[in-house]
């Protein structure tokens, strides 16, 4: 099998993973988790550099920080998929007592967490913190992370955005879900943002535009352009044109699977449309 075919099996299994994560008990958010599959897939098996080992000090690799935490089950799919921890632990997610809470968090020591996130705008802040630690340990690996284009509603993130370009903040990659969604509506008719790449470059940033979000190969070419702009004294910003809900066509295009689980029937037709590739859990 080419790692190309790999890639696009992992994808669909990863959409799988998603929609029986959230079905079994009917919560959690698959609408930006199916947005964002490709996305992660990427960053974990191609884009970053990672120890064998996760320990919480991350020297010596890429990190990565979720701030939209509420997309989870594609992060501890992917996760999983990729060795950090064991598949089968997706049966138990959103469990009382379980390491895959709806949210990410630290206190359970779940391998690949580094931070609770979900609580939006507070991601970035974190991310730009930890790339200036890796400055100050002469540790030349990257920062990568993922935001909401509803999550920039929140003020936090502009602070954070003219603290990064003023500092220099070069080894930084923020990617922006752009997938034009948030939980009560169009990110348009909630709150109008206008030109998100003509701001992000207003406040010193460079901006690398990815118009197809949810294809593997014009994410890699992104991702590969954004890591080329990094160490050039400005941060680096991706934005991430995704379909919420994207591989089962009745999530699609639609803020209504922001945070709402599929019933039976809706389940068997999502998993139809994306038949079993590397096994279920």
């Amino acid at each position: 099998m080419s790692k190309s075919q790999h890639l696009e099996d992992l994808v669909i299994q990863v959409r799988r993973d998603i929609l029986r994560m959230v079905h079994k008990v009917n919560s959690g958010h698959p609408g930006g988790s199916l947005g964002c599959t490709e996305f992660f897939v990427a960053l974990y098996n191609e884009i970053m550099e990672q120890n064998d080992e996760f320990n919480m000090d991350g020297i010596g690799e890429d990190l990565f920080f979720l701030s939209n935490g509420h997309i989870s089950p594609v992060y501890y799919s992917v996760l999983a998929r990729t060795g950090y921890f064991p598949v089968e632990e997706l049966n138990t997610f959103r469990l009382i007592n379980s390491r895959l809470q709806g949210h990410p968090t630290t206190h359970e020591g779940l391998p690949g967490i580094r931070i609770a996130s979900g609580s939006l705008g507070q991601g970035m802040s974190v991310a730009i913190g930890a790339a200036q630690a890796k400055k100050l340990n002469n540790d030349k690996h990257l920062i990568y992370s993922l935001h909401g284009d509803g999550e920039l509603q929140e003020g936090q993130n502009w602070e954070a955005i003219m603290y990064a370009s003023a500092k220099k903040v070069d080894n930084l990659i923020a990617t922006v879900d752009l997938n034009g969604q948030q939980i009560d509506g169009a990110t348009d008719d909630v709150l109008d943002m206008g030109d998100v790449k003509s701001k992000f470059e207003a406040f010193g940033w460079i901006v690398i535009d990815i118009e197809e979000g949810n294809n593997l190969e014009a994410i890699l070419k992104g991702m590969a352009e954004a890591k080329n702009k990094t160490g050039q004294q400005k941060p680096v910003c991706v934005l991430l044109k995704t379909v919420m809900g994207n591989g089962v066509d009745f999530m699609m295009h639609t803020h209504a699977w922001h945070g709402k689980a599929p019933n039976d029937e809706q389940l068997a037709i999502g998993l139809e449309q994306n038949p079993e590739t590397l096994g279920d859990y």
